[in-house]
């Protein structure tokens, strides 16, 4: 079973492919689209999409888990994050791939048993779980990766 996890954003959007196998979840590819900050917003969200359809056309997943998006200080920010995640959601629903949507603190808590888990603690976690050399970079799609294998584990149970 192939599933994707998406950690959005409208500068980076890092995304993960594993394949769950019976007991076994294996990275398959992962990656980050970044946008030019020079680009008003309106190009940056049809890139997000147009290479987010691809990439999901190219894996045809089962499922893709996205993170819910946690309101914090900056509301610009927040937004602009909002718009993006409207971008992505429209791309699953186009080809009809299911979506589940988890916290950060359900994907933290899921991936390292701690909620409260740092960037470099998920960087380093994705690297021994999947039996890599080097960390992720960037973090955000050590992050996708780590959705994704959360997402392996609740979407096939």
């Amino acid at each position: 079973m192939i599933i994707f996890g998406i950690d959005p954003g409208y500068h980076r959007v890092g995304w993960g492919v594993v394949d769950r196998t019976g007991r076994t979840v294996t990275a398959q590819e992962w990656g980050c689209i970044e946008t030019n900050p020079k680009d008003d917003l309106p190009e940056r969200l049809l890139q997000i999409y147009q290479e987010i359809k691809a990439i999901l056309k190219k894996h045809k997943p089962a499922a893709v888990i996205l993170e819910k998006l946690y309101f914090a200080q900056n509301t610009t920010t927040a937004l602009k994050v909002s718009e993006a995640r409207g971008v992505l959601l429209l791309a699953t629903a186009e080809l009809k791939i299911p979506v589940l949507e988890l916290t950060n603190s359900q994907i933290k808590s899921g991936f390292t048993g701690f909620g409260g888990a740092k960037k470099f603690q998920m960087q380093e976690m994705v690297r021994l779980v999947f039996g890599m050399k080097e960390k992720i970079t960037p973090d955000d799609a050590a992050d996708a990766l780590a959705m994704a294998y959360v997402g392996a584990w609740r979407i096939g149970k």
